[in-house]
């Protein structure tokens, strides 16, 4: 839009960063194409402070586009010096429950498609009218496919996950982590990263801008409907690949051509050579399209590719959108320019490589172990042995000689040799040599190392956080994303001076998933036990707020060492929180805002070891905190599980107890009467009654005294001393 420098930067943020919820509702679903703004003013509300960076961040790249715009663009929009020519690497995250749904053709026709519109060489610029042609731009950036991966393996630039997920959504960046059915970036220094997956609510896209506080999720999210070539129908004016064309815009610090106002005609896309416009385009037009914020003149321009145009009418950039995003890649995105992504691998005659170590993985829950892994042949010539070592802290080596057929570049899963170790936390060290009996010409991908600890189970847990180890011994931690997760703080506890903590108040990935793990647990030869602790947590949201994404406190149990669980307890929105006013800044809980709460493993007695786990799934919500963690168990007189009814002691002096096991059924009445037959005491009882009951009897003569049980259905007699 025009006059980008005169508008005040205050009424630029009205315009561009209102909150979504001034705009019209009923229009967001079904009108939206692009959900980066979404996401964008989703962050700064969430943060407030991360807007106020951001905007001063946008602030000096403004002027930076000022300053280039005017070196580059010699006598304004009229002439351009040729733009220097960048090539970045891009790596496609092919994320679908059907893979079939997407071919490498379609893959290699939206590079191809990309490629032209970023160079201004795409055929159908000759769609511009005359009186936009001399504002076509060339933004001098490429893009090739990736040839080698982060860790130097070979690729083709296509990385397919076969994912449960149906769909993924916006909000949670969920297509962009494992954890939640998705795919991890590649290095965001070194890659461009492209997830192609299906999104809900018929959103075509979203993407990243610089800067914007979420180093784990740059790039850009399409959804796989948005292809050259896809056939869906409700996609046939979207699938000439131009929705990744419009994000990587975004991702080069690019913005709406109608700078998201709503209409106003007060926002900006910070772009001199576009002309104003009042909102969105919806549908091809050709000839001149005027509205309320450019009535005359050549009208707006719906042909750019910032629009929300049908994609066979979206067919340029402007020069000055092209120094914006070349100015984007120079400053924030430099790192791109000199990565190796697309420098061919050279493949060695003879190049063992251990690709992964697939088990152990975090924890062991026996002293022996047999390690797995997945050895590549990374040589020419076809690989027929191999010695494969494992290491435990630097101790001798555990050998295992492999044999077979592996060619070039084939992988295979091998099962090593069985491994004991202490308890304890401890490296393991796997390494291969000696391919084919020879030597390996390159050993920089022959070693891997992991962590892997071991503790033997114990029989009860007592634990407030109050050493300084965290996780303490033979805890652990699982973080999928390597984000926020679990820690130690000393700024809450509900006893002593520390506590555990997620910190969701700064937890902006969400739906993502951390496991705080105790030790295993043996619990045997007991008659009760249960899991007790103290909770905290608060919210962001007003309590009542309909369909908000709530921060989930979950127990889980496992009895196979963490490969599957079952859940004994979940806990979201008003069950959770233990304060009701929404806090605004992260919480820390007051003393009175902790709740105990419980839960009975007497189902798990004698069942072999289980392992119990702490999941947190981020709403990005608030704090939650957990103190005085500890498992109680309790054993039974063994005469008493016998008989039923134990009076204890005998002789007595002081105090008698009456016990019943389990809980008596129709008990009405407990009396004590002495050697005359005298009834001397009585509790009368109603409901289900306990199962443990005292008398006093200091105050009587020694001599021979009778505890009577009355039942609804008879009496049950015992006879005590009292000395």
């Amino acid at each position: 839009m025009k006059n980008l420098f005169a508008v005040p930067f205050l009424l630029l943020l009205n315009g561009v960063f209102s909150d979504l919820s001034a705009q019209k509702q009923s229009q967001l679903i079904p009108q939206e194409k692009c959900a980066t703004m979404i996401r964008l003013n989703q962050k700064f509300k969430n943060d407030p402070a991360f807007k106020a960076r951001f905007n001063q961040q946008l602030d000096r790249f403004n002027k930076t586009v000022q300053d280039r715009t005017a070196k580059l663009l010699v006598g304004g929009s009229a002439g351009a010096r040729p733009q220097a020519a960048y090539t970045i690497p891009v790596i496609f995250h092919v994320v679908l429950a059907n893979q079939s749904l997407v071919t490498d053709a379609q893959i290699m026709a939206q590079l191809d498609v990309l490629n032209k519109d970023y160079s201004g060489s795409n055929s159908d610029t000759s769609n511009v009218p005359s009186y936009f042609k001399p504002l076509i731009g060339n933004s001098g950036i490429q893009f090739c496919l990736a040839q080698r991966s982060p860790s130097g393996d070979i690729t083709t630039g296509i990385e397919r996950i076969t994912t449960t997920q149906t769909s993924f959504t916006n909000s949670n960046d969920g297509v962009k982590h494992i954890g939640t059915g998705g795919v991890d970036m590649w290095n965001g220094d070194k890659y461009f990263n492209v997830w192609i997956c299906p999104l809900t609510n018929k959103l075509l896209g979203y993407a990243t801008f610089p800067n914007d506080g979420a180093p784990l999720e740059q790039g850009v999210v399409i959804d796989y409907r948005s292809l050259p070539g896809s056939t869906d129908k409700d996609y046939l004016q979207y699938n000439g690949g131009k929705t990744l064309t419009h994000e990587t815009g975004h991702y080069f610090n690019l913005y709406h051509i109608w700078g998201d106002d709503n209409g106003a005609c007060t926002g900006s896309d910070f772009v001199d050579d576009t002309p104003n416009q009042a909102d969105a385009t919806t549908g091809c037009y050709s000839g001149i399209k005027t509205d309320n914020c450019t009535p005359t003149g050549n009208g707006i321009m719906y042909e750019n590719y910032m629009d929300y145009s049908f994609d066979p009418c979206l067919v340029l950039f402007t020069k000055g959108q092209a120094v914006r995003m070349q100015t984007a890649l120079l400053t924030n995105r430099l790192s791109l320019t000199t990565s190796d992504g697309c420098t061919p691998v050279a493949l060695k005659t003879l190049d063992a490589q251990l690709k992964t170590i697939d088990a152990p993985v975090n924890r062991i829950c026996a002293s022996s172990f047999i390690p797995q892994v997945t050895i590549r042949n990374m040589g020419l010539q076809t690989l027929s042995s191999l010695t494969i070592k494992t290491v435990i802290d630097n101790g001798g080596p555990v050998t295992y000689a492999w044999t077979g057929t592996l060619a070039s570049l084939a992988t295979s899963s091998v099962t090593l040799n069985a491994v004991t170790i202490t308890a304890g936390i401890h490296q393991v060290k796997i390494f291969v040599t000696a391919p084919n009996a020879g030597t390996d010409q390159n050993n920089a991908n022959d070693t891997l190392t992991t962590t892997v600890q071991y503790f033997d189970p114990v029989s009860t847990i007592s634990e407030g956080f109050e050493g300084n180890t965290f996780p303490p011994q033979a805890w652990d931690i699982i973080n999928p994303d390597k984000g926020i997760t679990w820690e130690r703080t000393t700024t809450a506890a509900k006893t002593g001076n520390a506590s555990a903590v997620i910190r969701n108040a700064d937890y902006t990935n969400l739906f993502e998933k951390d496991d705080l793990r105790l030790p295993e647990v043996n619990l045997s030869n007991v008659d009760s036990a249960f899991f007790t602790f103290q909770v905290a947590a608060s919210v962001y949201s007003d309590i009542n707020t309909v369909g908000n994404n709530w921060d989930t406190l979950e127990v889980l149990v496992s009895k196979d060492c963490g490969v599957t669980y079952t859940s004994l307890y979940k806990k979201w929105d008003s069950s959770l929180i233990t304060t009701l006013a929404p806090r605004l800044d992260a919480f820390v809980p007051a003393a009175s805002e902790w709740r105990k709460d419980s839960i009975n493993l007497t189902g798990f007695i004698n069942q072999g070891k289980i392992m119990l786990v702490f999941r947190n799934t981020t709403g990005n919500e608030n704090n939650i905190y957990l103190d005085d963690i500890n498992i109680r168990t309790i054993t039974i007189n063994p005469n008493l599980k016998k008989t039923g009814f134990l009076v204890t002691p005998n002789p007595v002096k002081n105090n008698v107890a009456v016990q019943f096991y389990p809980n008596p059924v129709g008990l009405k009445s407990i009396q004590l009467f002495n050697f005359f037959g005298q009834k001397i005491a009585e509790t009368n009882i109603s409901g289900t009654g306990s199962t443990l009951y005292n008398f006093d009897v200091t105050r009587y003569p020694a001599g021979v005294y009778i505890v009577r049980a009355v039942f609804a259905d008879g009496v049950i007699v015992k006879k005590i001393i009292k000395e």
